[in-house]
Formats: structure tokens, C-alpha cells, sequence
């Protein structure tokens, strides 16, 4: 069962798939991931799609696996999300991402000059995306979206505390990108469009307007 969990590990560090996969799987995803990135075919994303499908495939089966290999074996049926966080902090071991403790002098620093003896842990990046494709599997092969282990609260709090540690321990932030705003001169220049456009009145009072005659009395 380790070598099976350092497979998915070694996937997870080398290509970012974070799949439960064999070494001969690994070797086949890095060559279509490569494929992928120099290629700008129509069919590059059916081929993604693909892979996700089969990495989803292969993560629900090694679970499988680990379940069998729990002691006790633990069914799926009576798998919580208490189980599922075990399961996280076990694949801790295999991480390969270097987490800084707050007494660490390189704490919150993006690229530390000199190696230090903090451990290695899984990267939130890959244990979000995995908990996603388990998440789906799980509904796909017949459970009920009320009993998903891996949508339990407790995972998700669990997800967040991880992502929110790292990011302060390795200086990096996950937070998702805003929407870039037109620079200043560029929004200026629209507005300044929009004023210089002339005011038209609606076609009828238009109409009303040129045939409207002038009071009695009036001069024209």
C-alpha cells in the first residue's frame, strides 16, 4: 500500500496532477502533459478531460484500496469525513512541499536562501484538488450527496486551516486573482466618448416635434 501512496505522491510533485497512479501511469501523464503544452490543437481539451476522467478513475480505486488496508477495514458505507482527514494527514509523509514552523528564520519567505530542517508536507494545491476529483467519484458511483465524506464541513475546515498555514509559512498567497480594471486614462476616454455622443430624441417625439405648429400669436 506505501508504494502505491508514493506513486500518487511522486505524481502529485512531478506534473501537479496529484493522481493515485503507478510509475508507469506517471511516465504516460508527464508525456501527455507535455504533448498538451506544445500543442494547440482543437482536441487538447477533450484530452484533458480525458486525463481528469482516468486520474479520477485511478484516485477512487487506490481510496479503495486504503480503506481494505485500514485496521480495521473500514467499508465506504461507514467511511466519514473524520476518515477522509486521516486519510490527509497520513499522505502528509510523502509531501514534498517545505512548510516553515513560525520559530524558522525563513518563515513567510517565498524563496529561502539556505535549507532549513522544517518538514515537508502535501501541498494544499494538490490535497484540494484531489478531495474534489474523490468528491465527485463518490456521487458518481452511487452515493448521496448528503452522506459525502469528502464535502463533510469538517474537511473543508480542515482544507481552508491548510491552505491559510501555508500561505503564511511559505509567503505565498492563494487567493484568486481580481478582475483587472481599464487603466485610469483608458476609463477617461470612454467617458469622455460617451459625452461627446449627440442626445437623440425617440423617433416619435421626433416627428412630433418638426410638425408641431406654433401657438396663435406666436412669431415665427
Amino acid at each position: 500500500m506505501d508504494s502505491s501512496i508514493q506513486d500518487f505522491m511522486d505524481s502529485c510533485n512531478s506534473d501537479n496532477s496529484c493522481s493515485l497512479t503507478t510509475n508507469s501511469t506517471i511516465t504516460t501523464n508527464n508525456n501527455i502533459s507535455n504533448s498538451l503544452v506544445g500543442s494547440s490543437s482543437p482536441s487538447g481539451s477533450t484530452t484533458t478531460s480525458s486525463r481528469y476522467e482516468n486520474q479520477k478513475r485511478r484516485d477512487w480505486n487506490t481510496f479503495g484500496q486504503y480503506l481494505k488496508n485500514h485496521r480495521p477495514p473500514l467499508s465506504l458505507s461507514r467511511c466519514s469525513g473524520a476518515h477522509v482527514l486521516e486519510f490527509l494527514r497520513y499522505l502528509d509523509q510523502f509531501g514534498k512541499t517545505k512548510v516553515h514552523t513560525p520559530i524558522c528564520p525563513f518563515y513567510g519567505h517565498p524563496n529561502p536562501p539556505a535549507p532549513c530542517p522544517c518538514p515537508l508536507r502535501q501541498a494544499w494545491g494538490s490535497l484540494d484538488a484531489l478531495i474534489g476529483r474523490l468528491r465527485a467519484a463518490f456521487e458518481e458511483n452511487g452515493g448521496k450527496p448528503d452522506t459525502n465524506p469528502f464535502g463533510a464541513r469538517a474537511v473543508r475546515l480542515y482544507l481552508r486551516e491548510v491552505r491559510d498555514l501555508q500561505s503564511k509559512a511559505r509567503g505565498i498567497s492563494y487567493e484568486k486573482k481580481k478582475r483587472k480594471r481599464p487603466p485610469p486614462q483608458q476609463q477617461q476616454q470612454q467617458q469622455q466618448h460617451h459625452q461627446q455622443l449627440p442626445m437623440q430624441l425617440p423617433l416619435h417625439l421626433h416627428h412630433h416635434h418638426q410638425h408641431q405648429l406654433p401657438p396663435p400669436g406666436a412669431t415665427q
